[in-house]
């Protein structure tokens, strides 16, 4: 695979066995059934946010399992989805809460990945009407490999970290120049017990501003 701005990555983890046998059983699951998101998309995150564009990192699990919702990037849904799944949601609560406006029409996040935002599923496929479904499959090497790859960076990253299986990637986190956010994860089962008012949305521009680096328009508009 040649993804511009990951293609070491690629050519080191293409030679691993896990990858090759990774990248079989995706086939397999495409070719025999309906698994999102569309096998085009799958590395869509990637495509849009170069490794030395990164700016921030936002960790999801494995994509929504449902028609019409994923599309390669963590949490965000496609542009003609009018219901915005409750993680997300809540999202944006966070959000006008911080700015005291969020001014997005629906739940596609894309903006973001093109800004510098890193919208990475530890599991990056899923089989319909199954959540966890590619599941130990070999996703989590690879998405560690990204990660380190990440932490490699001389330059300061933003790493938002929300929920157990997030913050369990932590570990791979020890660059002196990079920020760790952690906060519960924003599903309706945990967002108040401090998904909101975590102000991360914030402190991720204030860090990235005190080391002049463009802040995020996280918002839609123009953000302080």
């Amino acid at each position: 695979m040649n993804i511009k701005g990951w293609h070491e990555l690629f050519t080191k983890e293409e030679q691993k066995p896990y990858f090759r046998e990774l990248m079989e059983f995706v086939d397999s699951e495409y070719n025999n059934g309906v698994c999102y998101p569309p096998k085009e998309n799958i590395f869509r995150a990637l495509e849009l946010t170069p490794l030395k564009e990164v700016k921030a990192v936002i960790l999801g699990q494995d994509p929504y399992h449902e028609p019409d919702q994923a599309h390669g990037l963590c949490f965000s849904v496609l542009p003609r989805q009018t219901k915005l799944p409750p993680s997300l949601k809540n999202i944006y609560k966070e959000l006008a809460e911080e700015y005291g406006s969020c001014n997005r029409p629906n739940g596609f996040l894309e903006d973001w990945g093109k800004e510098g935002v890193l919208m990475l599923n530890t599991v990056m496929t899923v089989r319909e009407h199954s959540a966890n479904s590619h599941k130990g499959r070999g996703w989590e090497e690879f998405t560690d490999s990204v990660l380190k790859a990440v932490n490699s960076l001389d330059r300061p990253v933003v790493y938002m970290l929300w929920g157990g299986p997030a913050q369990k990637k932590a570990e791979l986190i020890d660059n002196p120049l990079h920020l760790v956010l952690t906060a519960p994860h924003p599903s309706p089962l945990s967002a108040y017990r401090g998904f909101f008012g975590c102000g991360h949305f914030k402190k991720c521009n204030e860090y990235l501003v005190s080391n002049k680096i463009e802040p995020i328009n996280w918002i839609g508009e123009k953000t302080p």
